[in-house]
This record gives C-alpha cells, structure tokens and sequence, in this order.
C-alpha cells in the first residue's frame, strides 16, 4: 500500500505542475471529474487507516488522550474536523458493503456515503436488514445525480421506493421518534454580557419554530429603501416589537405582584434637560436617549425621595396615552405614521410631538403613531416630525437628506 500511495503522489505531484490553461474545454471537465474520483478514493483509504488506528489504540500508546488529539496534531487540524474524521471512520466501517465499495470506486462522496449510511440504519431499525440493503442500492445510484442534502430529503422517502407496504406505519414511526427528539432537545438559553446586553440561543421545535418565523419574518423586513439595518439588526429589533405588543396586550401573568412591564427610574429635572440617565428595576442603566424615548408613551410615577434615595411619597400615574385618545390617534394615523412605513397600530407606540417633559401636552394634536425602529430613529436622528394644517403627521427630513427639507407623509395608511 505504501509503495502504490508513493506512486499516487507522485502521479499526482506531475498533474500539479501541468499547465491547466492548456486544456480544452472538455478536457478540462474531464480532469475535474477525474480528481474529485480520486479524492474520494483517497478519502475511503484514508478513513479505512484512521478507523484502524483508533482501533488498535495507537494514539494511545503514543500518549495522546484520544484518536482525534492525535489526528489534530499529527494532521494539523482543528479539533472539530479531527473528531468528525474519527466518526466517519467508524460510520464507514459499520457499513453495508455496498457503501465501502461505493465510495472506494469514487461513486459516491464522503458526505454521500455518511448520508447512505444514517439512512440504512434508520431503515434497518424500522424494515428490517433486508430492506435496508434494497435502500442502500436505491440511494447509491441516485447519489450519481442528487448531493447530500437533496439525498437525505429523498431518503426520508425511501421505503415509498423500496418497501411501500410498511412506508407509511415506518414514516409515522419516524415522525414520533422526531417529535420526541425535538421536545427532549428544546431549549432557550440567555446569558448575561457586559452594558446590560444578552446573548441568546436555543433550539426550537418545529410548532415553536413555525410561530416565531410567523412573527419575526413580516417585522424585519425591510422598512423602506432608507432602511440601512443589517438583517440581523432587523430580526433584533423585530423581537423587541414583539415584546412590546405582549405587554402592551395586558395578558401576560403577573410578575411579583405587578403586571409585567418594564420599570425605568430617573430624575425630573434630569429628564427635562435630556441629560439624565435611567435605571432598570434589574439594575442595568439606560442612556437619556432611550428614556426620553420610553416615556413617550408610558405611565410616569411621579415619587419624593429622601436625601438617601428612600421612598417618601409616590403620586399617581399620569400622561399614559390610552383609551379615547388611544382609539383617536389609531384612527387618525392608521399605523405608524413615518413615510413609507405599513407598520399597523398594534405595532406602534405613541410619540409625543413635543416632549411632554418639556413641557408638551398629551393630547391628539401633540402625539403620532410610530413603530418601534422608526421611534428610535427620530429620537436619535435629525428628522422633525409636525402636524400639518389639516391635522395629520408630516416628517421634515434633515437637510443633509434633502437639501430643500420638504414635508413628507405616509400615505399607505390613507384611506381617502
């Protein structure tokens, strides 16, 4: 085998200094055929080597902890890929005959024959090995014309081809042994970073995962031709649009005896001269940016504090933009009321035109609809927003956007 490889290389070495660009066209197709035959060749001698290594335990006794820490280091390759190769390895070598020979004559590729092999051993378990051997003739073949995604998809359906008897008792077998799979591995996981910040992941399950590309989807799309946020800022700010319609729902459970709702302390004269910043109830500061933003459309609490920040007096909520004038403004504007937003009303918080801690009244003619992302681009851009004469929203953009400033209006909501 040694000498044979040597030649190998060696043929291999000459082909590497050949000139490619002396090739036709045809010929050219025919040596890219031809190497991707030889690496799968070389791939099947080189699995067959590594799983007879692992076997023999030759890492080992060279004192590494494992077959893949030997492979990282006498390979040169991530720990990842140096694991993957030992599990091909042993995948392989587990399979029909049919898949060696297979991928030893260069007919199917390694990710082909990783996908042959889940696939028989799913059929085997549910049909029977006489049938598994069937599905593995079926999917050799068809590994000549479909790559290893498509082949696994086909493969789903395999026994339609092989076993149609049993095809639909073993799909449904399948289907229950997923689900359970799915519910066994759902998961959500948020960790805390640095700045008030969280990082999330998880897996979802197929119904969980339906409902959120249902939400999520439709709300980071694009908002316009002016929308320059990346598709992941979209989808971030999506999820918050989210969360703000189901406390604005008013259905969510109680949290410590108060409805869920988000709670920012700051000081009066602090919010008057745009200068103070906030404080969560979990103890994470907010820009005065973000709670001039937020008490757009929130109930403020007015409370007296002692020279030690204890509680004196707490008065009654005010300036919470609700009911009548609620309805009012919905009708008014129709959803968020920036030019070319189709955001509907359920996504929108009510912006007060002039700031009520500057001294702004909340009243219809001195709140506009909004969505979440257009909200925070006026509060943190140069636009002005002002009612025009007949009493609707106009947005005059800054001047670097259009030197002459004209007024701008959403007319997608207009219903005359």
């Amino acid at each position: 085998m040694i000498d044979e490889l040597v030649r190998a290389e060696s043929a291999v070495a000459t082909c590497a200094d050949a000139a490619a660009w002396a090739l036709s066209e045809h010929e050219l197709i025919a040596a890219l055929d031809a190497t991707h035959r030889l690496q799968q060749r070389l791939a099947s001698v080189q699995l067959a080597v590594v799983r007879e290594l692992d076997g023999r335990g030759a890492a080992v006794a060279r004192g590494a902890s494992s077959t893949a820490v030997w492979l990282r280091h006498r390979l040169r390759l991530d720990i990842s890929a140096a694991r993957r190769l030992v599990g091909l390895a042993a995948s392989i070598d587990a399979a029909p005959p049919a898949v060696r020979d297979a991928l030893a004559g260069g007919l199917v590729s390694v990710e082909q024959a990783r996908v042959i092999v889940d696939t028989a051993a799913t059929v085997s378990g549910s049909a029977g090995a006489e049938v598994a051997d069937k599905a593995v003739g079926v999917l050799v073949e068809w590994a000549g014309q479909f790559d290893p995604t498509l082949l696994r998809r086909m493969g789903t359906r395999i026994l339609d081809h092989v076993a149609p008897d049993v095809a639909d008792a073993a799909a449904a077998a399948a289907l229950a042994a997923e689900a359970a799979r799915a519910a066994r591995d759902r998961h959500v996981t948020i960790s805390e970073q640095t700045g008030g910040r969280l990082r999330l992941s998880g897996t979802l399950d197929a119904e969980a995962a339906a409902l959120l590309r249902a939400v999520i989807d439709p709300l980071s799309a694009p908002s316009g031709p002016d929308d320059t946020r990346s598709a992941g800022q979209r989808r971030h700010d999506a999820l918050g649009d989210v969360c703000r319609l189901a406390l604005r729902a008013g259905e969510l459970p109680e949290n410590g005896g108060d409805p869920a709702q988000i709670v920012v302390t700051t000081s009066y004269d602090g919010l008057t001269r745009q200068l103070s910043a906030g404080a969560l109830d979990i103890g994470l500061r907010l820009s005065p940016d973000t709670v001039r933003r937020l008490a757009c459309d929130a109930a403020v609490l007015p409370a007296v504090l002692g020279g030690a920040g204890q509680v004196l007096d707490v008065g009654r909520q005010r300036r919470l933009i609700t009911g009548p004038l609620r309805r009012a403004l919905v009708l008014r504007d129709g959803g968020c009321a920036f030019p070319g937003c189709d955001r509907p009303p359920r996504w929108c918080a009510a912006h007060h035109v002039r700031h009520w801690a500057d001294g702004g009244p909340t009243s219809l003619d001195n709140t506009v609809l909004l969505c979440g992302h257009h909200h925070r681009h006026v509060h943190q851009t140069d636009w002005v927003v002002r009612l025009g004469d007949d009493g609707h929203p106009e947005f005059v953009p800054p001047a670097w956007l259009d030197p002459d400033q004209v007024p701008r209006r959403n007319h997608y909501h207009r219903r005359t």
